[in-house]
């Protein structure tokens, strides 16, 4: 019986230590799984202030509710000039805010040129989401991934209204996009009105002189969309067969013979040939035209800058080419 008695104790002790041994053991566990468990937590909670948003059947990750956006294209600019949104950084150029978007995004920082971002100057915004413009090169668009998400906002002037609900949505204004659309859209109806049927059998065109050169765009391009899509318009044999931004001399343009011409000069994009402007319209072949000699040429209609497919550009130009074309 004392033998017995003397085994259980030894097994008692034996069990004792090994409690206690375990008893740390457990606690380091039980540490390391609160400890992954935080972690997993605030795991979570990182991809709960995250969101993932769809634009032209592409998805991008950024945070929820981002309150630092960077403008890095005009196409963006001028979607947050007509709702509101004030940038924390946007293009520049010549080292100033384009002077037609200066007044809706002031307090912006330029994060450089428009050709030239600079990608320290956005580093140390930390911005949530940069906003783009399709037009980057591949090597532009990777660079800036990598200061944040980067959205290459369309250049296509189509791609209007998904442009347009892409700021809202990153900034809570999707009734108002809504507005600006529906608006956009009654103001057509009005404008076909009150042109009735004064452009039948008429060309309407819009050039662009460039580096001292005259160019014309595809109908879906620009600022066409609106004269040709939106307003009802027939598209001229020269721009149905352009297939981009193509150039056009003057013989060809007094060949075309418009009637009305929209003519968009901007003197940054003529830094070489900054006279071009005065000596086309002194020229006798322009000279020479329907339009002109009819007192049609209207010249920076709407801010030779603005990118045409935009919800900003195409407001401004529809209220424009109204005016100019019903009379």
């Amino acid at each position: 019986m004392k033998f017995k008695w003397i085994g259980f104790s030894a097994a008692a002790i034996l069990s004792l230590g090994l409690a206690g041994c375990g008893g740390e053991e457990t606690s380091g566990n039980t540490k390391q799984a609160e400890k992954s468990a935080q972690t997993e937590t605030k795991t979570d909670e990182a991809k709960s202030e995250n969101q993932t948003i769809t634009y032209l059947n592409e998805q991008y990750e950024i945070p929820a509710n981002p309150e630092k956006i960077v403008a890095a294209s005009l196409e963006a600019m001028e979607d947050a000039a007509i709702l509101g949104v004030k940038p924390i950084g946007a293009v520049t150029i010549g080292g100033e805010l384009p002077s037609y978007l200066a007044e809706d995004l002031a307090g912006a920082e330029s994060i450089g040129e428009k050709t030239q971002p600079n990608y320290e100057t956005m580093l140390q915004m930390k911005p949530d989401v940069i906003l783009g413009t399709s037009k980057y090169k591949p090597e532009v668009a990777e660079q800036l991934n990598k200061v944040a998400t980067m959205v290459p906002v369309s250049h296509i002037s189509t791609d209007w209204q998904d442009n347009l609900r892409l700021m809202a949505e990153l900034t809570g204004k999707q009734d108002d996009a809504e507005d600006i659309i529906s608006k956009y859209e009654n103001d057509v109806t009005a404008a076909k009105e009150e042109i009735g049927d004064l452009l039948n059998d008429k060309k309407v065109v819009i050039i662009r002189v460039r580096a001292g050169n005259m160019y014309l765009y595809p109908s879906n391009v620009y600022l066409n969309p609106v004269l040709y899509e939106d307003l009802g318009i027939g598209v001229p044999a020269e721009v149905e067969a352009a297939q981009a931004q193509e150039a056009l001399s003057l013989e060809q343009f007094a060949e075309m013979n418009p009637d009305y011409v929209f003519l968009q000069f901007e003197e940054s994009e003529n830094a070489d040939k900054p006279k071009a402007l005065d000596e086309l319209q002194e020229n006798a072949i322009f000279k020479s035209v329907n339009a002109v000699k009819n007192g049609h040429v209207f010249v920076n209609a709407v801010d030779p800058l603005a990118q045409g497919g935009t919800a900003w550009s195409k407001t401004k130009f529809l209220e424009a080419a109204t005016e100019s074309l019903a009379n």
